[in-house]
């Protein structure tokens, strides 16, 4: 017994594991907040937006198939590559060191500039682009205020909780934000005056085709369209099936 109660209490011995077999946490989802800090602790959770607005991306591209939406989230690839271009060229630490963080470069701010670039883009097509979401004037201007106003209140969220969990400085922040800014207003430009052109030829193609890619630019209302003619299409199946059981 006395045997068996000593093996049970001696520790087990593993074999020492080489550098290569270290584990290392995956920072880019990692949050860190000071211990009871409630205001903390909800600030870390709004600072992981930026990986639900890419989810709702791949979510919108593999339902929707539409070449505006690819378009846009391209436009987000192409920042994100930006601001690592940048931080590895300024070279610029972050307030707080963090041994779970292995790139510790912090300048622009990275969940600033995505969601600069987010809440700009989204401005611009609000007010340039979406028309005829509704058919009351009334109920169309509320919703584009909605949407405005709710993107703006995440990027200002994001870029709070990003200063005060000592992630980034303030001038971090904000150039994230100028970068973001910037970068969306460019990003547009192109989307509007150089590829949407281009988007009825690109749905001719076999690819768009065999993966269903379509481009619902001259549509002014998608949404009542596919109502609309779902609606339809139930109603004629509808009364197809009818007749068939009648016979």
């Amino acid at each position: 017994m006395e045997e068996s109660h000593t093996l049970m209490n001696t520790p087990q011995q593993y074999p020492e594991s080489g550098e290569s077999d270290q584990w290392v946490p995956l920072s880019l989802t990692l949050v860190e907040y000071p211990k009871g800090d409630i205001l903390g602790k909800i600030l870390a959770l709004i600072s992981l937006a930026p990986f639900g607005i890419g989810a709702g991306f791949v979510a919108l591209i593999l339902f929707r198939r539409d070449l505006h939406t690819i378009t846009f989230f391209l436009g987000t690839c192409f920042s994100e590559a930006l601001n690592y271009i940048l931080k590895h060229l300024i070279c610029e630490k972050r307030p707080l060191h963090r041994e779970d963080i292995h790139v510790e470069y912090g300048m622009p701010s990275s969940h600033a500039q995505f969601v600069s670039f987010f809440a700009t883009y989204i401005v611009y097509f609000v007010f340039i682009r979406l028309h005829h979401m509704n058919n009351n004037t009334i109920i169309e201007n509320i919703s584009k205020i909605l949407i405005i106003s709710s993107s703006m209140t995440v990027a200002v969220l994001v870029c709070i909780s990003r200063v005060y969990l000592q992630y980034h400085t303030y001038s971090q922040v904000l150039w994230g934000i100028i970068v973001g800014f910037l970068f969306a207003t460019l990003w547009f430009a192109l989307t509007s005056l150089v590829f949407t052109p281009l988007f009825p030829q690109v749905v001719t193609w076999k690819i768009s085709e065999l993966l269903m890619i379509r481009d619902t630019t001259l549509i002014p209302n998608v949404m009542w369209f596919e109502y609309t003619n779902t609606r339809q299409e139930a109603r004629a199946r509808s009364r197809k099936l009818v007749t068939i059981k009648s016979q």
